[in-house]
């Protein structure tokens, strides 16, 4: 009885969610290439930790309050040691993620014909304002 106990909290630990790139609650590193220049939070990037090697900025959407306290979050990014320039939800949100979608085959325009009549939002959010 003890090991079906740990085998069934084990696979409760085992259960994670999936968002991808243009989605609502995606937060990470953002190849900006052909999108739309990005509205930033900061106008300069934040730096952690100076090393030996320069790299490229990263742009990144992070939950609100991380890039006030980045030093304690630039790890979860692979980040610490890279300049990082962070986007603003609202543009991620309604300028990005579209582009994205769109770029990537992922509009919705299938989605209109199933909405069953709650019309296109159905009530779902639109993440966090800035």
């Amino acid at each position: 009885m003890l090991g079906a106990l740990f085998t069934s909290q084990a696979q409760a630990a085992d259960v994670a969610v999936s968002v991808q790139i243009g989605q609502p609650g995606f937060y990470g590193r953002i190849d900006i290439g052909n999108a739309p220049q990005p509205e930033l939070i900061y106008a300069e990037p934040v730096l952690i930790q100076r090393g030996p090697t320069r790299y490229a900025p990263l742009y990144l959407r992070v939950p609100p309050g991380h890039e006030k306290h980045w030093d304690k979050h630039c790890g979860r990014y692979n980040a610490c040691g890279r300049p990082v320039y962070f986007v603003q939800d609202r543009w991620y949100n309604e300028v990005y993620a579209p582009d994205y979608r769109n770029r990537h085959g992922h509009g919705r325009d299938h989605d209109d014909d199933h909405d069953h009549g709650r019309g296109k939002d159905n009530g779902h959010g639109r993440g966090h304002d800035r």
